[in-house]
């Protein structure tokens, strides 16, 4: 079913995106993926096959089983996910500030976790999983969906405005952080070491720690660390719409100081190389199969 639906008023301005889909035919040809980082929190729930496993790396062989309604918090890496075998699902992909929204937890206390729905929202998580179950019809699992969000929200307090803005803006200004992202090649992973990040402290009026702490709250990341994700998702499109890429023209084109950088962040967050991603043919950006590529795709999950 269309994840382009239009969603409920109340919830357009904490969810991105509503999914409903039906359980394939048949199972993929590869038993396992990359999930690669998006900069967003996902909330999904498998209806008619086994929970979400994902493995440590790719030695694990056992891994480790989660409860079949998940929210998936912000992740700066990714991860290796079982896919051997397919499942119905609903699911949602959470704005910044959603976590506190919805749950009444700061989206830094899920960042790289994927917890079980029933430790945020208890037995309201079982009875949304019985309803959804039972109700065979896309349209109408969508709605049942969209009513447990709906019934979810509560006033956010403390949510900062100034830092809110300043999300915002690094999510919309990819232009006009080009140039400063490719201080990352010679610039220490940090925040306090960043310009742009002091540059947004000062414009939101709040000391540089509070800033950090306010942001994290909101997005799950630090801001730079946000940044460099989100800059990792423009050049993931980039590639969807280039599929033979000029690589240094596409390294300056989307932020990066030149072509080891871009491959130097790409295999942070993807694991593998721009090149080994292209040939992998992923039918969907953030969705990387393994085991249909020449080439080593093994290695451990990367922070």
């Amino acid at each position: 079913m269309s994840s382009r639906a239009p969603l409920l008023p109340p919830l357009r301005p904490w969810i991105e995106q509503v999914w409903v889909s039906a359980r394939a035919d048949a199972a993929p040809a590869h038993a396992r993926e990359h999930s690669l980082p998006s900069g967003s929190m996902h909330l999904a729930i498998r209806l008619d096959g086994p929970p979400l496993r994902l493995y440590a790396d790719a030695d694990d062989r056992v891994g480790r089983g989660y409860s079949a309604a998940v929210v998936a918090g912000v992740r700066a890496s990714y991860c290796i996910k079982d896919t051997s075998l397919p499942a119905a699902s609903v699911g949602a992909v959470l704005r910044p500030g959603a976590a506190l929204a919805l749950f009444g937890v700061s989206a830094a206390e899920l960042e790289g976790r994927h917890v079980d729905l029933r430790e945020l929202c208890g037995a309201r998580a079982d009875d949304l999983y019985e309803r959804l179950s039972a109700c065979a019809d896309p349209h109408r699992r969508r709605a049942l969906f969209e009513r447990f969000l709906h019934a979810q929200l509560r006033p956010v307090r403390g949510l900062d405005p100034q830092i809110a803005q300043a999300v915002s803006s690094l999510q919309r200004s990819a232009p006009a952080l080009q140039a400063a992202a490719r201080l990352d090649a010679i610039v220490a992973d940090e925040d306090d070491d960043d310009p742009r990040i002091a540059t947004l402290a000062r414009a939101s009026g709040r000391s540089h720690r509070h800033f950090i702490a306010g942001f994290r709250d909101l997005a799950g990341l630090a801001p730079k660390r946000y940044a460099r994700v989100l800059r990792f998702k423009r050049l993931l499109a980039a590639l969807a719409a280039t599929p033979r890429p000029q690589w240094a023209q596409l390294a300056v084109d989307t932020g990066y100081f030149d072509q080891s950088h871009l491959i130097r962040e790409f295999r942070r967050f993807a694991g593998v190389s721009p090149r080994e991603y292209l040939a992998a043919g992923a039918a969907s950006a953030h969705h990387l199969p393994l085991g249909t590529m020449r080439g080593d795709l093994s290695g451990k999950r990367r922070g």
